[in-house]
């Protein structure tokens, strides 16, 4: 199994990616990768979002967008110093970097993010099949995938999704 350490250097507007030996440097200045790793290759696009903003209001931004301004204002309304890293630190990677890279659109990711949650069984599938109408992601697009979930990760978790997935969304059905 390879790890990967990531590092953001807001100061240099970069992202370090460490995998075991080797280092990937992209630089979002100039919207190139560089791999320092003689033999290594770059997996990277070379393109990212607009680095124009901080990646914290990026990510509060494409949060808000998705999850809704009332939901995202409740959850940082309730932040304490106890999970307020926690809060910044999913601001940042998960909405400021990943939700907001322009490979794929955010109907895309929604339903991806769909599938991995009811795969997993977690708990927070709830609040993304609510958050999926927010970007036009159509229930009949939602069984499709759920129908993927239980081929790939089991009746009983597809079973279960489509059961929170028929309460949250049936004023939509």
């Amino acid at each position: 199994m390879l790890t990967f350490v990531s590092t953001w250097d807001v100061t240099r507007d970069t992202f370090f990616l460490t995998p075991k030996t080797s280092l990937l440097i992209i630089n979002a200045t100039n919207e190139t990768n560089l791999n320092v790793t003689p033999g290594a290759r770059s997996t990277g696009s070379g393109r990212r979002a607009n680095m124009g903003d901080s990646t914290f209001d990026r990510g509060m931004r494409v949060r808000k967008e998705v999850l809704g301004s009332d939901h995202v204002e409740r959850a940082t309304a309730s932040t304490t110093d106890f999970d307020a890293d926690f809060q910044r630190f999913i601001t940042e990677t998960a909405w400021g970097s990943v939700w907001a890279r322009p490979d794929l659109d955010r109907r895309t990711r929604s339903l991806i993010t769909i599938a991995i949650l009811a795969a997993l069984g977690r708990e927070e599938l709830a609040l993304h099949l609510r958050a999926s109408r927010n970007i036009g992601v159509d229930p009949h697009e939602i069984s499709e995938t759920l129908l993927h979930v239980a081929v790939y990760a089991g009746v009983p978790a597809a079973n279960a999704a489509f059961t929170v997935a028929k309460k949250e969304l049936e004023a939509h059905l």
